[in-house]
């Protein structure tokens, strides 16, 4: 089970930061990320981090967010800085049960936390 907070109301130029507890063993056996989704839009993915560390980023996000993951507490955090209207969305945690990504593919999904900025 995954589950999501830290979402809200943020002004253009502000930061939040999203966290995901994850009901597993450890996530350090875990390829885990972060997608977001707009109402009639396909959820995209925004952020993912491998059991290694390896980050791979939404290019319109590059530079602005950053994923980390706590393999102790079993959390998953997305750093939102320099916050757009365009990034308002309602975003997921995912999992997949394997060290490494392949993609964007996941297994697990959280229920999603609003995030808007306005």
């Amino acid at each position: 089970q995954l589950v999501e907070s830290g979402g809200g109301l943020v002004q253009p130029g502000g930061s939040l930061r999203l966290s995901c507890v994850a009901s597993v063993d450890t996530i350090g056996r875990y390829c885990m990320g972060w997608f977001r989704q707009i109402p009639d839009k396909e959820r995209e993915g925004v952020a993912r981090i491998d059991s290694d560390g390896n980050t791979e980023y939404l290019w319109s996000v590059k530079g602005r967010f950053t994923i980390s993951r706590d393999n102790v507490q079993n959390r998953l955090f997305l750093q939102m800085n320099a916050m757009q209207p365009e990034d308002t969305a309602t975003y997921y945690c995912a999992s997949r049960p394997f060290a490494w990504c392949f993609e964007w593919a996941m297994n697990d999904w959280g229920q999603g936390t609003q995030v808007t900025v306005s």
